[in-house]
């Protein structure tokens, strides 16, 4: 098939909807069809559409359907889409009554949808394929060998041995809650030995100005910007802990580098991370809750019990992250997709909520 593929995020762009479109676009290729990844749709002759975000992509997502019409758009959910726009944005709504098939990154999305739109919708978990140095980084640390720091950083910032290093990956916005990692760092005893590296840019020039002034306060917090994505995998990778702080997502990214790396995480109990990692997974604390997180961080660095049984979680979650996997999901999705069976149900436009 020809497929054009849409995300908001422009070329160039370490965002995570660029990141999983180039990902999708590589095995979709794999697969044997031929992929467009563009910001919007261009009135290409595509024989599917797949686009990246209800509110952001319903441009592309109209346009296709009122110029293809009876071709199959699918449509995958952000979590701003999840646990925002769609409860209240028509816009996003109509986006997803013209799609043919939704898609959510883990199973409790499907959870927030309305009941008549989730018999169209499918999980497809993101994957993580991970380039050769990293495989051999991780392999290395569940062997127990020393990782050398990774090039390019700030000699300030390179690995002590003395160090338990946690790493935040995401770029500074309110949705992320960036600095809940530094402002429970500052709450350690004196002799933690825990440093937060947070990897990400800062949207606006605010961000920037408070990573700065954290940075400057907070012996514990590194911000060291936005980081190509070999420099940010090779931090994660000689990391103690990644911690997510965010306070909704779709089903993030980091989570399954990490898996893929070995490395536990810690984070904020939001559906997208429990539909990840599992409603008892041990690594949870409250939202913006900074003194639950410094409990869990001194307890990851101090518990060797403790931190054992967060690792070994995350290694039985490695057969969801694997790129196979993914794969498979695709072709069974596009599979659906051929005319003879798309049902009425689903190429017709339903807009009650």
């Amino acid at each position: 098939m020809n497929i054009s593929l849409v995300t908001p995020a422009p070329p160039g762009s370490r965002k995570g909807n660029r990141v999983t479109a180039l990902r999708w676009a590589g095995l979709l290729r794999q697969l044997g069809h031929r992929v467009v990844v563009r910001q919007e749709y261009r009135s290409e002759c595509a024989d599917l559409l797949i686009a990246l975000h209800a509110r952001r992509s319903f441009a592309s997502v109209d346009a296709f359907h009122r110029q293809r019409p009876g071709h199959p758009i699918v449509l995958a959910l952000t979590g701003t889409d999840l646990y925002e726009a769609i409860k209240t944005d028509p816009v996003a709504r109509q986006a997803l009554a013209l799609a043919s098939r939704l898609v959510v990154l883990q199973p409790l999305g499907v959870e927030e949808l309305p009941a008549h739109l989730r018999d169209r919708t499918r999980v497809i978990y993101q994957s993580c394929d991970l380039p050769p140095s990293s495989n051999r980084r991780a392999k290395m640390k569940h062997r127990g060998a020393r990782i050398a720091a990774p090039r390019g950083l700030r000699s300030s910032h390179l690995h002590a041995r003395s160090s338990f290093d946690v790493c935040v990956l995401g770029h500074l916005r309110p949705v992320k809650d960036p600095f809940r990692t530094a402002l429970a760092a500052r709450r350690l005893p004196a002799s933690s030995r825990v440093r937060v590296l947070h990897a990400g840019a800062a949207l606006t020039r605010a961000m920037d100005e408070q990573a700065r002034a954290e940075q400057a306060l907070n012996s514990r917090y590194h911000w060291l910007g936005e980081l190509p994505r070999w420099k940010a995998l090779r931090l994660l990778s000689r990391s103690r802990l990644l911690v997510l702080t965010s306070l909704l997502e779709g089903g993030a990214n980091t989570i399954s580098e990490a898996i893929a790396l070995g490395v536990p995480v810690l984070a904020s109990r939001i559906p997208g991370s429990v539909g990840l990692l599992g409603v008892d997974y041990p690594g949870y604390f409250p939202v913006g809750e900074t003194a639950a997180l410094m409990v869990l961080l001194t307890r990851a660095e101090t518990d060797a019990r403790f931190y054992q049984q967060l690792r070994a979680w995350c290694r039985r979650l490695r057969p969801l992250i694997r790129p196979a996997r993914e794969r498979e999901s695709w072709r069974r999705l596009l599979a659906e997709l051929r005319p003879a069976k798309l049902s009425k149900h689903s190429a017709g436009v339903e807009t009650s909520f």
